[in-house]
């Protein structure tokens, strides 16, 4: 990944967790011409484990919120780790997040927030905030939020 975005992330005293290994047969990033897609990812924290538990049950919408945040971490640790060095990210272009939350609850997209507002934090609201689905399902492990992205490049 880019120098920049390394000293960026080091600038905001930004602390990322360790990039997560494949949980099934796919690509943790793909680069097709001017574009990166990033593969769903989860809450890692520092030590390597998951945030678990449902949004509107186990966690209120602040906890939901805070698990998204932390997803974007791991998806920057996904990038730094995974990236080609010459990468350079110019504008966030799509998110897809997943709340795993009950009946219930109608707020993910307060949850999301929490991703969207670290990427506008890192990339300025103009080039890290792009289009976004913020919707409700059951997800895998039991993890509160899983998020996907795509991002477009400089030439």
């Amino acid at each position: 990944m880019s120098k920049q975005l390394k000293d960026r992330l080091e600038f905001m005293g930004l602390e990322l967790p360790p990039a997560p290994k494949p949980a099934g047969v796919y690509r943790p990033i793909l680069v097709i011409e001017n574009q990166l897609y990033i593969s769903g990812q989860g809450p890692v924290l520092q030590d390597g484990s998951l945030i678990y538990g449902k949004v509107g049950s186990l966690l209120d919408k602040e906890e939901g919120k805070a698990a998204a945040r932390q997803v974007g971490l791991t998806m920057l640790s996904t990038i730094v780790n995974h990236a080609p060095e010459e990468l350079r990210i110019k504008r966030v272009i799509k998110v897809f997040g997943m709340v795993n939350a009950t009946p219930e609850f109608e707020n993910h997209p307060y949850v999301i927030n929490g991703f969207s507002e670290l990427f506008a934090e890192v990339f300025g609201e103009e080039n890290g905030i792009g289009v976004r689905s913020a919707v409700g399902m059951h997800l895998p492990q039991n993890i509160p939020v899983e998020i996907e992205a795509s991002f477009l490049l400089e030439k």
